[in-house]
């Protein structure tokens, strides 16, 4: 095609093009895609177009004052200023068209989002994330990984706008700049990984994780450098400086382990678990907080739990709790506390898992199960005392290893606690992680409660708590695995 064209268009540029010649190229340009293609990168399309309109002037104002015509332009004119409009218009509007149909951002993985597949493309529109979690790419390389649930959709592949959702965003340096827009304000990225969270009620955050961001609250006149480390929120104007919760956001390396475990079946199992769990006679109290109305008052947010579409209480601010009345009053000589956590920061003194509000010296066996400071689980019933020997400098029972590798993931923590015994066995992950013996063991008792937070501010947990097991009788240790195979969200 290519040599057919060459020298049509040479014989057109030098003006010795014949009629049969100029009919040839005509059809060229009209009928064939490839050929105005060829036409446009042989003429050098800025360059040549601005000479021929300059060209056509010319001609045209000669033409007025003589009435002349040379003999090339007589056959020139007509044909190829009615084809080269057509070739203008033409490729003008294929390159609009491709402009207009370049997606801003493609998907690359999804995890219980049915509405979404992987390599779909996504443009302008308004997007609703109902459940699961997205795992995008941009057209210029920033990864994005969206939490349900969320509304956003793409203004330019440099420009996103979230009116509600959880975002994480690792840009490089290809995509510096890239803005999320939210409705209390943008943050504007500089070569960095960083989170945006925008709650269904409440101002907007932004947590940098690495790098820098500029945060530009809505309506304010100066905005505020952030970097990594830093976290603010932003209302009615003005940011404010807040702890970072980096592992609140979902990173893509865990989209695709929750992707594996929804294709495994897992949530079947923890389904069954759940109904096995429902039919124990010594069951306590079993909290799944799917129920619209949850089990107690509290301040919290409801978000999404481990499984796509689930619900899960968030605890975030400082005095968010969640009120229990489990167990009433009676004596439980055995006890299993477990529940699935998710935990944004550590570094608090405590955090408390599950606390009775009756602790006082004259109410034996009240129970405290928390994360300490040493980021390891406690549990406490007071008046009980630790055996000889035992490691423990703090008076209470603790597990031994650390849940800081699970922080930002999804883990089973569990303890069974047996007065008859007096034995303490703390579980991580299905796993006994550490089995403590007391001298004095009274039974347990609860009652009134909190998740969440205590009376006291030092007992702030930051994260949710899916799943909440309390039961009156000690789980062996296959029974502890068990629930967590089953309950495992990753694959």
């Amino acid at each position: 095609m290519k040599l057919d064209m060459e020298p049509l268009i040479h014989a057109y540029m030098d003006g010795t093009i014949s009629h049969d010649e100029m009919a040839r190229l005509n059809a060229l340009l009209l009928e064939n895609a490839e050929a105005r293609r060829e036409f446009a990168e042989l003429l050098n399309m800025d360059s040549a177009l601005a000479a021929l309109a300059a060209g056509w002037e010319e001609e045209a104002l000669e033409q007025a004052q003589t009435g002349r015509s040379t003999a090339p332009s007589a056959h020139r004119a007509p044909w190829l200023m009615a084809t080269v409009c057509v070739v203008i218009l033409m490729v003008a509007a294929g390159w609009w068209w491709q402009v207009a149909h370049r997606p801003f951002a493609t998907v690359e993985s999804v995890a219980g989002a049915a509405a979404f597949q992987p390599g779909a493309s996504l443009h302008g529109e308004l997007h609703e994330l109902h459940a699961g979690t997205l795992s995008l790419i941009t057209r210029r390389g920033a990864h994005v990984v969206i939490e349900a649930p969320a509304s956003f959709r793409f203004e330019s592949a440099q420009r996103l706008r979230i009116s509600r959702g959880r975002l994480a965003a690792d840009v490089p340096p290809s995509a510096k700049g890239f803005t999320v827009v939210t409705p209390s304000g943008d943050a504007i990225d500089l070569g960095t990984r960083f989170g945006v969270d925008v709650p269904a009620q409440g101002a907007a955050e932004i947590h940098v994780f690495q790098g820098e961001v500029i945060a530009k609250a809505t309506g304010a006149r100066q905005q505020q450098s952030l970097r990594g480390g830093d976290a603010v929120t932003m209302d009615q104007g003005s940011s404010t400086t807040r702890e970072l919760r980096n592992a609140a956001f979902i990173q893509p390396d865990e989209v695709s382990s929750l992707k594996a475990g929804l294709a495994a079946g897992q949530r079947t199992r923890a389904e069954a678990a759940l109904q096995q769990l429902r039919e124990d006679p010594a069951l306590i109290a079993l909290m799944d907080f799917e129920a619209e109305a949850m089990p107690g008052e509290g301040v919290y947010r409801m978000v999404q739990g481990r499984w796509p579409g689930s619900r899960a209480p968030e605890f975030v601010q400082v005095g968010d709790h969640l009120k229990l009345d489990v167990g009433g009053d009676r004596s439980w000589p055995q006890l299993t506390l477990a529940a699935w956590v998710r935990i944004d920061r550590l570094g608090e003194p405590y955090q408390s898992l599950l606390h009775t509000d009756g602790w006082s010296k004259n109410n034996p066996g009240q129970v405290h199960w928390m994360i300490t400071q040493e980021a390891v689980m406690r549990l406490a019933l007071i008046g009980n005392t630790l055996a000889p020997g035992a490691d423990e400098r703090q008076g209470y029972p603790d597990s031994r290893t650390p849940v800081l590798p699970e922080q930002g993931r999804w883990m089973h923590v569990a303890v069974v606690y047996d007065s008859a015994k007096k034995s303490v066995r703390f579980y991580l992950n299905g796993r006994l992680d550490k089995e403590t013996r007391q001298e004095i063991a009274h039974p347990a008792r609860l009652g009134p409660a909190q998740i969440g937070n205590w009376n006291q501010r030092d007992r702030k947990l930051s994260g949710r708590v899916d799943e909440l097991l309390i039961l009156g009788r000690a789980m062996t240790d296959d029974e502890v695995h068990t629930l967590h195979t089953a309950g495992n969200p990753y694959r």
